[in-house]
């Protein structure tokens, strides 16, 4: 089968690497010329495990190819996947733009049957609209070319989503037709013949789907943060509190540990289009809209912990350890990351601050230098390790949970640190042993 992936942003790449690596002759095509050659010399313009290697092996195979030009291959494809942008606009809602003028190209071009597939995270109704589009430029040809469009949403973690593409909980397809159903079932059969998990349902209903599923999750963490803070009022422990109900078969173990608020690409804007959709259509979001609120207020934790363990006292020339950068751990993805809101909130109170992240201090960089002026650049200081993060540190805050991060040697941090603090925003380290080393120690609902 030959398909064509319009996007090679995160979901395009992994779903072309993927779909190639099951013998699926695949091209990904991109306007960005200057990433397209990147990827023609195997550069890979984000990090994911294992993705590299994929793409260099079948590029090397000959069933991965990238080109500018969708005209190139649109004769050629029975299946094209839109997986453009869907960035958020200053209300909330995801910015179409992108997903219509893919739309609009394919109409303008199209010379044969083509399944169109959504698998941009878009609001519901966006397939009628794409499909409308494309009628519309036919019309203008005066052409009767048959086409379906179809929408299936990823549902991929950003450290695992070669696993997730690979072996998939499930996957949901939204059709109109029984020929696109044959396609998507042909397509991904490859993945699941051990136990084939494709849940096929309406276009909308599969479209609301990943909406849903994020907001779920988001609402997860946001309710197990409120739990946490409640815990500390009271003298309680989230992590006996979680293990407590985790245990519930209803409840389960998964998005229930507290901590400084998700971020990412998905779940903050996600949630904040799901809310978007609800408005148009004279809906209230009342939880969703708690949800993203408590988030919010929680990227600020570390530095409340912060100010606390000062007594309120002045917090100029104050030196802070920043250990993570990235939203989550196995990934460069800044994007909504906590460790921003925390940089921008201790650079404001006069701050040094010292960073470190073993792969997403670059992209943090640029995304710092974007939205700080020179001054306040010049209070941060970009590590080399853990340890001279550390060195004559007043604070040290762990706000993502690499695994490198786990295992320290607290004697000589303590030796490096002008002061014994630690705020750890992941509740990864045990708060007895790192006491008993002699360091004042804050986790969060602990």
């Amino acid at each position: 089968m030959n398909i064509a992936i319009i996007g090679t942003g995160y979901v395009g790449l992994v779903t072309g690497a993927c779909f190639a690596e099951m013998g699926v002759q695949v091209t990904c095509v991109d306007i960005d010329e200057t990433k397209i050659e990147q990827l023609k010399k195997g550069v890979i313009p984000i990090f994911e495990p294992g993705l590299e290697e994929m793409v260099a092996r079948n590029m090397k195979a000959n069933r991965l190819h990238f080109t500018t030009s969708l005209l190139s291959v649109l004769d050629n494809v029975e299946v094209v996947f839109s997986a453009v942008g869907t960035p958020p606009g200053e209300d909330g809602s995801a910015d179409m733009r992108y997903v219509f003028e893919v739309a609009q190209t394919i109409g303008k071009h199209l010379s044969h049957y083509v399944l169109v597939v959504t698998k941009s995270t878009v609001p519901v109704g966006t397939a009628q609209k794409v499909k409308a589009i494309i009628q519309e430029e036919l019309d203008k040809r005066g052409v009767n070319i048959s086409f379906d469009v179809a929408s299936n949403p990823e549902f991929l973690k950003e450290g695992d989503a070669i696993s997730d593409f690979m072996s998939p909980d499930r996957v949901v397809v939204g059709i109109e037709t029984e020929q696109a159903q044959k396609l998507m079932t042909q397509l991904y059969r490859p993945f699941l013949l051990n136990n084939f998990r494709v849940i096929f349902m309406d276009v909308p209903s599969a479209e609301l789907t990943k909406y849903a599923a994020n907001a779920m999750l988001a609402t997860r963490i946001s309710f197990m943060n409120e739990i946490a803070n409640l815990c500390e009022k009271v003298g309680a422990d989230v992590n006996m509190v979680r293990k407590g109900i985790s245990t519930d078969s209803r409840i389960g173990t998964k998005f229930l540990y507290s901590g400084i608020g998700y971020g990412g690409s998905c779940f903050p804007k996600d949630v904040r289009a799901l809310i978007q959709t609800a408005h148009k259509h004279g809906c209230s979001m009342d939880i969703l809209q708690s949800v993203d609120g408590v988030n919010e207020r929680q990227k600020s934790i570390l530095f409340d912990k912060f100010v606390a363990s000062f007594d309120g006292g002045k917090l100029d020339e104050k030196v802070v350890a920043i250990w993570g950068l990235s939203f989550k751990p196995n990934t460069d993805d800044v994007r909504e990351a906590p460790a921003l809101v925390l940089i921008r909130k201790l650079v404001d109170a006069g701050c040094h601050v010292k960073v470190f992240d073993p792969i997403a201090i670059e992209k943090a960089q640029l995304t710092i230098n974007r939205e700080l002026n020179d001054d306040q650049q010049q209070l941060i200081y970009f590590s080399t390790d853990i340890y001279d993060a550390v060195n004559d540190a007043d604070a040290l805050m762990l706000v993502t949970e690499w695994k490198e991060f786990r295992m320290p040697n607290w004697q000589i941090i303590k030796k490096l640190m002008k002061h014994p603090v630690i705020l750890d925003g992941r509740n990864i380290y045990d708060k007895k042993e790192v006491m008993e080393v002699g360091f004042n120690y804050e986790g969060i609902g602990v």
